[in-house]
């Protein structure tokens, strides 16, 4: 296992102007708030809260260099390169890694009814090309794609594949890859489920709402680990309460308002995402003041 990528990563927001650009001083901004302020391991570059699907590959790249040019060795980045276009995957993963990323990941094929067999070609001609250590991103509410625990022996029985960010809600399937594979890393994906899956072993978490809520998430996961079950769940309940706020305002533009009100750059969700939406600002305000965001 590569022990050294364990632990609590911001899946990171990218600001845009109205144009769609991406704006640089306001991404160095967030990546450097996710670390010296919310005390992250590291970050997850151009993943979903990045609006990665709805970016070009020059984007893409301008954004992982932005980030490691601001962060350099002081945390752990792991790049998101996956794409339904395999020779942009390997364009991506190419860049990250001469970069210096310290792995890649690809969110599964999508889209198209792919099969098990191309799916698992895809992330094992990403690996050949890049030389770099996958994770792989499961993510089946939005890809449509399943990945049972044979598959998972499959995929992980090349060494270059270390691990998987799995954002899934069946807990029984969780537990049966942490028994059958201790040596492969294991990241949490959904932050409204962190103590549950904390309490299945998981080596670290991913996710959007640790951008501004990163101190709770960690007292989450270590309370967990060190057998506090009630201390940790009592942390969840508030962090829910944030969540289901931020849920109903708009996930990527309310993210982007509180680190706004912090100060920060954050510019605009890309569209078609919508603004923040004014009428909401009495409800931001008093989410942000309660649990002191």
């Amino acid at each position: 296992m590569e022990d050294n990528l364990k632990g609590l990563y911001a899946a990171l927001l990218v600001p845009f102007d109205e144009d769609g650009q991406v704006k640089e001083e306001g991404l160095k901004q967030i990546a450097r708030n996710a670390i010296d302020k919310e005390g992250l391991d590291g970050l997850y570059v151009n993943g979903s809260s990045g609006e990665n699907f709805l970016i070009n590959t020059a984007q893409k790249k301008q954004i992982f260099k932005v980030v490691k040019d601001v962060i350099g060795n002081d945390a752990k980045l792991i790049a998101q390169v996956g794409a339904l276009d395999l020779n942009e995957s390997i364009e991506l993963g190419q860049y990250a890694t001469e970069l210096g990323y310290d792995a890649i990941s690809a969110v599964t094929p999508f889209y198209y009814p792919f099969s098990f067999e191309e799916i698992k070609d895809y992330y094992f001609e990403l690996i050949e090309a890049t030389q770099n250590n996958l994770i792989v991103y499961a993510i089946p509410d939005l890809t449509g794609v399943n990945i049972s625990m044979t598959q998972f022996e499959e995929l992980f029985s090349h060494d270059k594949v270390i691990g998987v960010k799995y954002t899934a809600p069946n807990f029984f399937l969780l537990e049966r890859i942490r028994e059958h594979f201790p040596d492969k890393l294991i990241f949490s994906g959904f932050d409204e489920m962190l103590v549950q899956a904390a309490i299945s072993g998981v080596d670290g978490a991913i996710g959007s709402t640790y951008n501004v809520n990163g101190k709770r998430a960690r007292a989450i996961f270590e309370n967990a680990q060190q057998g506090d079950v009630a201390k940790a769940y009592a942390i969840q309940h508030d962090t829910n309460h944030i969540i289901e706020g931020i849920l109903d305002m708009g996930i990527y533009p309310t993210l982007k308002e509180i680190l706004k009100a912090r100060g920060l750059d954050c510019g605009l969700p890309k569209k078609p995402f919508k603004p923040f939406n004014e009428n909401n600002r009495a409800q931001l305000e008093t989410l942000i003041d309660k649990y002191n965001l």
